[in-house]
C-alpha cells in the first residue's frame, strides 16, 4: 500500500550529514542521518525530549552544530556565511506553532510581509501576490481583517499564506495542528497535501499528531533521546517491531510533556 499519492525525484533537497549538537556539554543530537527529496513530505516524530523540535531549528540554521553538515537545495549552511544564508532564507518558508502572526497589522499586511522585506516589488503587485496566497489556503476576501478576529484554525492558514507567499523550494513546520481541533486539524492537512502539489514544495513537519502524520507522510523520522529510530514510510513505521516506536504509535508516553524549565534541567543533566 503507497503511504501517499507522490512519487517524489530521488534528487535531495535536504541532506543531513553525521550531524551532532551539544547544549553545553549535553549531547543532543547523535550522528543524525537524514535525506528529504525534492518534492517530499518528511515527517519527524517523536517524543517529548527526542530532539524534533531542535533538529528543525539546526536545519533552519537558528543554532551551530558540533559537527556534521547540513545541506539545504546543495547549500552546507554550516560553512556559508551570514549573507548567503539570508539568499538562501528566501527559498525557505516557515510555520511556527502559534502562527506567529503580529496582531497590529492585517491579515494581508502579515501576509505581504516577506515580500516586502525581501523584494523590489511594487505594492500592488505584492497585494494581489498576498491575495492569491490567501485565496490559496482558503481565506480570500479576510485580508483586512485583523488576527484577533480569526479562528484559531484560520490564523494558522494564514500563517501558512505568509510562509509559502514567496513560493519557497521548503517549506518546515513545527506542530501545525497544534491546539486545533480535529476538523480544522484535517483542512491543515489537506492544504499541506494541495501547496506541495501546486508548488512541488519540498515539506518538513515536526509534530506529535499521529493521525496527521499518517495522512500526510511520505515518509517519517522517528525520534527518540536524539537518535534516529528509524526511517520509513507509513507503512514500515507501521510495521516496525522497534518496541519504542510501537509504544510512541500506541501513546504510551514515557513520561507526559513536561514544562521547559524541567526539560532545560533534564537536557543539561541537572536533575537527580
Amino acid at each position: 500500500m503507497m503511504s501517499n499519492h507522490h512519487t517524489p525525484t530521488d534528487q535531495a533537497a535536504i541532506e543531513v550529514e553525521n550531524l551532532v549538537t551539544h547544549y553545553g556539554s549535553t549531547r543532543i543530537l547523535n550522528n543524525i542521518d537524514m535525506q528529504v527529496s525534492t518534492g517530499e513530505i518528511m515527517v519527524i516524530m517523536g517524543g517529548s525530549g527526542s530532539g524534533k523540535s531542535t533538529l528543525l531549528r539546526y536545519m533552519l540554521g537558528l543554532h551551530e552544530a558540533t559537527s556534521g553538515s547540513i545541506k539545504l537545495l546543495g547549500q552546507d549552511i554550516t560553512e556559508i556565511n551570514a549573507e548567503e544564508m539570508d539568499e538562501l532564507r528566501k527559498n525557505m518558508g516557515v510555520s511556527f506553532q502559534g502562527g506567529a502572526l503580529f496582531n497590529s497589522m492585517t491579515v494581508g499586511e502579515n501576509v505581504c510581509l516577506p515580500l516586502r522585506e525581501h523584494t523590489h516589488l511594487d505594492e500592488n503587485t505584492i497585494q494581489i501576490m498576498g491575495r492569491m496566497k490567501l485565496s490559496v489556503v482558503n481565506l480570500g476576501g479576510f485580508e483586512d481583517l485583523m488576527p484577533a478576529q480569526l479562528s484559531g484554525g484560520m490564523i494558522k492558514r494564514a500563517a501558512l499564506a505568509r510562509a509559502i507567499v514567496m513560493d519557497p523550494k521548503l517549506l518546515f513546520f513545527d506542530e501545525p495542528s497544534a491546539g486545533l481541533d480535529p476538523v480544522a486539524a484535517a483542512e491543515l492537512d489537506d492544504l499541506i497535501l494541495r501547496i506541495r502539489k501546486a508548488l512541488n514544495t519540498t515539506i518538513v513537519v515536526v509534530t506529535h499528531d499521529l493521525d496527521s502524520t499518517f495522512r500526510i507522510a511520505d515518509r517519517i523520522t522517528v525520534l527518540d533521546k536524539g537518535d534516529i529510530l528509524m526511517i520509513g514510510t507509513v507503512e514500515e513505521v507501521r510495521n516496525s517491531d522497534n518496541e519504542r516506536i510501537q509504544s510512541l504509535l500506541n501513546r504510551e508516553a514515557r513520561h507526559i510533556e513536561i514544562d521547559a524549565d524541567e526539560y532545560i534541567k533534564e537536557l543539561t543533566g541537572q536533575k537527580s
